[in-house]
């Protein structure tokens, strides 16, 4: 049950990420970021932190684009509900390194984010997310651009079960001066679970799509992948730890396939202490 718990607040801790326009040129949230978590499921109260770590190649023609993007995320599940409907708060300042020829590193776009979910019972769950990503951060890293990210998700969570797909959808605006075109793609990310506990172990897969729509003129093409790949991960008792591996298995107009190493650390910081029992007195 405490495995299920924080896998749970870790779905909501985790639903943001981050993509360098260095690398891919486009989407604002990272393709598979919420893999692996049950991201439809509601949060038990609390404050959570979770930092994901990934790093991949992708072949290119001639050179490799190597990215590292590091994710650290404070959520915190308020007591409070909003049409029945569990009410979270959700921020993060997310890190990249970028080497595509040129080395970069910084701050990624800043985002922030409140989130909506409904337990449906028999181990169903739905949630809706609503934040943006701010035209802030490191020039060269950061999207030139604000976001406004949403998040469609659901979940069964049953028998030690992880069955999640979350859809995002990303509208871009606010584009800046120092954007190489006139805007910035709008695109679709699908984040893809299934997995199941054995005891303090989780095995299973992920995998994760998007595709670019509405393209502005002066790109090449609409970029599209698909990846799968296997997880792993262990329950310490309260920490969790995941890791998994992804490769592209469909690209297009991306130049090559990325495969990518994925480690996750899940860390409630606060949790409401239980009530005291009542006392009993024989009379």
């Amino acid at each position: 049950m405490l495995n299920k718990t924080i896998k749970i607040a870790a779905a909501g801790a985790f639903m943001l990420g981050a993509t360098t326009t260095a690398a891919f040129a486009g989407a604002t949230a990272q393709p598979g970021e919420t893999a692996g978590l049950a991201a439809g499921a509601p949060l038990p109260e609390g404050v959570y932190f979770v930092n994901t770590l990934d790093w991949g190649v992708r072949k290119l023609p001639g050179t490799d684009a190597k990215l590292l993007v590091d994710i650290p995320v404070l959520a915190w599940s308020t007591p409070w509900t909003i049409l029945g409907a569990n009410f979270q708060v959700l921020g993060a300042l997310p890190m990249i390194h970028s080497d595509a020829g040129t080395s970069d590193y910084g701050l990624y776009n800043p985002f922030a984010a409140v989130r909506f979910a409904w337990d449906l019972g028999g181990g169903f769950g739905a949630s809706y997310l609503s934040g943006f990503y701010f035209n802030a951060g490191d020039k060269g890293i950061r999207v030139p651009a604000t976001t406004w990210r949403q998040d469609f998700a659901v979940s069964y969570t049953g028998d030690g079960w992880n069955l999640t797909a979350n859809l995002l959808w990303g509208i871009t605006f606010d584009t800046s001066k120092y954007s190489p075109f006139n805007s910035t793609p709008n695109g679709f990310n699908l984040d893809l679970t299934a997995t199941k506990t054995f005891g303090k172990w989780e095995v299973g897969a992920v995998g994760f799509g998007s595709t670019q729509y509405d393209l502005p003129t002066g790109y090449g093409g609409k970029q599209k992948q698909f990846a799968l790949g296997p997880l792993v991960g262990y329950n310490f008792g309260p920490v969790i730890l995941q890791a998994f591996v992804t490769r592209d298995v469909y690209q297009r107009n991306m130049g090559g396939k990325d495969t990518r190493f994925w480690s996750r650390i899940i860390i409630p910081l606060w949790t409401p202490t239980p009530a005291a029992a009542p006392l009993v007195t024989k009379y």
